[in-house]
C-alpha cells in the first residue's frame, strides 16, 4: 500500500469534530470592556468566539472590530484574570442547536444551561452563520389570533408573525402583559429572553409570573444586569435562533423579548469599548443598525415553515417615549401598545392607552362593524381625557353637549371592562363581553 492510500485510511477512521482547527493569536493589551490580541487579523471575522487562556475552563470573548495587525474582543465573562502574551484560541461562529426537549429549560446567552437540571440534549455547535431569508420569500402575515388580552383584542388585535412592542417606562406592568401574552394557546413553543433584569426578578418572572405551565412550553434565555455588555448582548441573538429552529421545524413561535432597550444598551456599551463616537444622545451609530437586523428575522418563513411573533418590551426612559431606542423601535415594528403610569397610578390594568397604541395589521382583523365600534370608542375616549381638567373644575353642565354627557357616562364603564388582572381567564370574545359588561351597567342604573 502506498503512502496516498495509507493516509487516506487514516484519514477516513480519524474522529473528527465540526469545530475548526484550533488557530489563535496573543493577548497584546487588556482594558476595562475590550481585550487586544494579535496574530488574528487575516482569518478572523465579527461575531466570531475565541477561548482566552490556556485553563481548563478558558474564558470566552467575542470578537468586535478587526484591525489589519490587531483584532477587539469583547469578553463574555466577568472576573477572571488575563495576561500579555496569553494565549486566544479561534473558534468561529457559534450556532446554538436546540432540541425538544429544551422545553422547559432556562439557559445563559450562550445556549448553555443555567437551571441546574443537567446537560442540554444539544450543545452550541461551531460552524457556518445563517443566511437571511429574503422579502419575497416569506409567507405573508394574515392570520388573527386572540390573546385573551380584551384591550389588545379590542384596539390592537394582533396576527401570527407579527413584531409588536409593549413602551412603557419601570414598574408599570409589561412584565405581568407579557405573562398574560404567553398564555395564548395557539402557539406551540414559547421562547422568553429576559436581557437585563434584576437577578431576582428572572426566577420570580419564571415560576411565579409566567408559572409552571407556562414554562412546559417555554425556554428561557438569560442574561441578568450583572452579566457582561457581550452577554447581554447576545442573549436575544441565541433567543431568536432557538425560535429560528424550532420555526424551520414548523412550528407556531411566540418570542417574548424584555427588554429590547437593555439590548441596546449593552449595544452601546460594546460599540463606545471599541472607539464608535456616539452620534444620537449618547447612542452609537451602529446600535440603529443592529436592531432591524435582529428584529426583521422574526416574522413567518417560508413554504413548510412556521412562523415566530415576536412580542418585544421597550423600557422608556424617563417616560420619554420620543427617546432614539423608542422612536426607532417604532418605525421598525409592526405595532405598539404604550402604557402609561398614569393609568397604572388610577389602579387600572392593564395600564394601556388605547389613543397612543396602534397594530398596523388592525385593518386584517377588524370586521366593518368592529373598526367603527373602536373607531366610536376612541373618540369617546379622546373627549372623555381632554375635558378631564374642565370636568375637574365643575366646568361641564349636563344637556349641553350630547356627545360629552355620552363620553362622561359610558367611557368609565368601558375603562371597567377593559380591566384585566393575571388571573382572570383569556377572553373569547372581547366585543361581546364588552357588550355584555356595558349592557350590564345599564341594566342596574335603571334598577337603581
Amino acid at each position: 500500500m502506498n503512502a496516498i492510500a495509507q493516509l487516506s485510511q487514516l484519514l477516513d477512521a480519524a474522529d473528527f469534530d465540526d469545530r475548526p482547527l484550533a488557530r489563535g493569536g496573543t493577548v497584546a493589551a487588556i482594558h476595562p470592556n475590550v481585550i487586544v490580541a494579535e496574530g488574528m487579523g487575516s482569518y478572523a471575522q465579527l461575531g466570531d468566539f475565541v477561548s482566552l487562556g490556556m485553563d481548563a475552563t478558558p474564558p470566552r470573548g467575542e470578537v468586535v472590530q478587526i484591525e489589519p495587525d490587531r483584532v477587539l474582543i469583547a469578553p463574555c465573562e466577568n472576573g477572571h484574570a488575563l495576561s500579555i502574551n496569553d494565549t486566544v484560541i479561534h473558534r468561529g461562529p457559534t450556532l446554538t442547536s436546540p432540541d425538544e426537549r429544551w422545553l422547559g429549560r432556562v439557559v445563559n446567552a450562550l445556549g448553555e444551561p443555567v437551571d441546574g437540571r443537567g446537560p442540554l440534549a444539544a450543545a452550541p455547535q461551531y460552524g457556518k452563520r445563517r443566511q437571511r431569508r429574503p422579502a419575497m420569500m416569506r409567507a405573508r402575515i394574515d392570520e388573527p389570533f386572540r390573546t385573551g388580552v380584551r384591550v389588545i383584542d379590542i384596539f390592537t388585535p394582533l396576527c401570527i408573525g407579527q413584531r409588536f412592542g409593549i413602551f412603557a417606562g419601570s414598574g408599570v406592568g409589561k412584565s405581568t402583559l407579557l405573562a398574560m401574552l404567553a398564555r395564548a394557546d395557539v402557539f406551540d413553543v414559547v421562547v422568553v429572553s429576559l436581557v437585563g433584569e434584576r437577578t431576582r426578578e428572572v426566577r420570580e418572572f419564571l415560576e411565579d409570573t409566567l408559572g409552571a405551565e407556562g414554562m412546559k412550553k417555554a425556554i428561557a434565555v438569560v442574561a441578568t444586569s450583572d452579566e457582561s455588555p457581550t452577554m447581554r448582548r447576545r442573549a436575544p441573538s441565541c433567543a431568536m435562533e432557538v425560535a429560528e429552529w424550532f420555526r424551520d421545524r414548523g412550528k407556531r413561535v411566540l418570542l417574548l423579548l424584555d427588554s429590547v432597550t437593555r439590548y441596546a444598551h449593552a449595544l452601546r456599551e460594546v460599540a463606545i469599548s471599541v472607539g464608535e463616537p456616539p452620534v444620537s444622545r449618547g447612542y452609537p451609530a451602529s446600535v440603529f443598525t443592529d436592531l432591524p437586523r435582529l428584529l426583521e428575522r422574526a416574522g413567518p418563513g417560508g413554504a413548510g415553515c412556521g412562523s415566530i411573533t415576536a412580542i418585544v418590551t421597550v423600557l422608556v426612559d424617563g417616560d420619554d417615549h420620543n427617546d432614539p431606542v423608542s422612536d426607532t423601535l417604532r418605525g421598525i415594528l409592526d405595532g405598539h401598545l404604550v402604557l402609561q403610569r398614569s393609568i397604572a397610578n388610577r389602579g387600572r390594568y392593564p395600564a394601556v392607552d388605547p389613543l397612543a397604541s396602534v397594530s398596523r395589521l388592525a385593518e386584517r382583523v377588524w370586521t366593518d362593524q368592529q373598526r367603527q365600534l373602536v373607531s366610536q370608542i376612541r373618540a369617546m375616549i379622546s373627549l372623555y381625557e381632554e375635558t378631564r381638567d374642565l370636568r375637574m373644575m365643575s366646568g361641564w353642565q349636563p344637556g349641553v353637549d350630547g356627545d360629552l354627557d355620552q363620553a362622561v357616562i359610558a367611557v368609565p364603564k368601558i375603562y371597567d371592562a377593559l380591566t384585566q388582572r393575571t388571573a382572570s381567564p383569556p377572553n373569547a370574545d372581547p366585543f361581546a363581553e364588552l357588550a355584555e359588561s356595558l349592557k350590564n351597567d345599564q341594566a342596574n342604573a335603571r334598577t337603581a
